[in-house]
């Protein structure tokens, strides 16, 4: 399933710049708006907890790769303002589902000793499955000379088919707890909740404005941002098994200081650019450090209730969407009169993270949740408990 995601989404990244640009005649406030309407659907991924009454978090999961399939299969055939509105949104519901039950299902699963192995594993999954694609939209677009449209439904139907396999080849596999079917807010979680929100606030400079900057004042085409998103996979696919091992011997606090100390030094740089050499090679050093945001995720489960895991997942992935709702547009307005503005801001939300970093115990744990600041007055939670 993980490597079954990217094939579509990958697809939608690649493509969505230049034909929001050309063919909808976007500009800074558009991508913005469609940006904002994108995290919409991860910002009620806290409902995912009422869909768990009914479903299986597998099924679940399942259903949510293939919603996600049709939205990106059928975004070339709405080339408008509200067409791509509509077709991101609905894309992203599948989107942000999957990712909730993914987090949910590995959490859960994997022993705590692994996870941070593992999950830098279903990263390289990710990261080939999307050089792949990556390869292919820009053999499509290149050589073939494959209208927008047709590389959209090629990218769906493609996690369409791996969706349906993986539900017919796979068994219904048991779950590892008991799951809390109601939303839950722990205060001795604090800390994982703030560091969530503030990885949702980094994200957006990333994924809307970083992209953004390539095209408008570099001028890459959509093969050449295909090529840069090649570049980052290659990159992922072989050091993300290696960050996670790094982290499970660092530690969560010393991969998460490590990361935002590198953050502030990408952010502060894009602010000031001017070789289009050197932002493609920031956009590549900004992208491999969403690989050590797995520290925030083991954190947790070093912290947490096993029976707390995908109330907590819906209720994480709503948190780090706080930020992702309004980011867009706020900071697509102040594109419009300084894009540096919009960088400097992404280096204060870096230090303001790491300052949160600096309080993640060496040995995070029931009881020990924090250096400084609320925790649980329990020495130790047991699984059973």
């Amino acid at each position: 399933m993980a490597a079954a995601m990217p094939l579509s989404f990958s697809t939608w990244m690649a493509l969505l710049n230049n034909f929001s640009v050309e063919m909808a005649d976007f500009t800074g406030r558009e991508i913005g708006i469609l940006q904002s309407l994108r995290e919409i659907p991860g910002f009620m991924a806290f409902t995912a907890i009422f869909v768990l009454i009914i479903l299986r978090e597998q099924t679940f999961a399942l259903i949510s790769l293939l919603v996600l399939g049709i939205g990106v299969a059928i975004s070339g055939y709405f080339p408008t303002v509200v067409g791509l509105y509509c077709t991101t949104v609905l894309m992203s519901i599948g989107f942000h589902y999957f990712e909730t039950m993914q987090q949910a299902l590995s959490l859960q699963w994997v022993k705590k000793d692994r996870t941070a192995m593992v999950m830098g594993r279903q990263l390289s999954a990710k990261s080939l499955s999307s050089l792949v694609m990556f390869g292919i939209v820009w053999a499509m677009l290149e050589l073939l000379d494959v209208e927008y449209r047709y590389v959209y439904l090629f990218g769906g139907a493609l996690t369409i088919i791996a969706a349906l396999f993986a539900w017919i080849a796979f068994p219904k596999f048991a779950d590892a707890h008991p799951q809390t079917k109601k939303l839950i807010l722990r205060k001795r979680y604090w800390l994982y909740y703030a560091l969530t929100f503030m990885s949702g606030a980094r994200r957006q400079i990333f994924t809307v404005f970083a992209g953004f900057l390539m095209v408008e004042k570099f001028g890459y085409d959509a093969a050449t941002i295909t090529l840069l998103f090649l570049l980052n996979h290659a990159i992922n696919m072989v050091m993300a098994p290696k960050i996670g091992k790094l982290i499970g011997k660092w530690g969560e606090r010393k991969a998460l200081t490590f990361e935002y100390i590198g953050l502030f030094i990408v952010f502060v740089s894009y602010a000031f650019v001017e070789s289009d050499k050197l932002a493609g090679a920031l956009y590549v050093i900004d992208h491999l450090f969403f690989a050590m945001a797995i520290a925030i995720k083991t954190y947790f489960q070093k912290i947490a209730d096993p029976a707390d895991i995908s109330s907590t997942a819906g209720v994480s992935f709503t948190i780090n969407h706080i930020a992702a709702v309004f980011i867009p547009v706020a900071f697509g307005l102040l594109w419009l009169i300084s894009p540096s503005a919009v960088f400097l801001a992404g280096a204060a939300m870096a230090l303001v993270s790491l300052v949160l970093a600096l309080n993640v115990p060496d040995d995070p744990e029931p009881g020990n949740e924090v250096v400084m600041g609320y925790k649980s007055d329990q020495p130790m939670l047991r699984p059973a408990e």
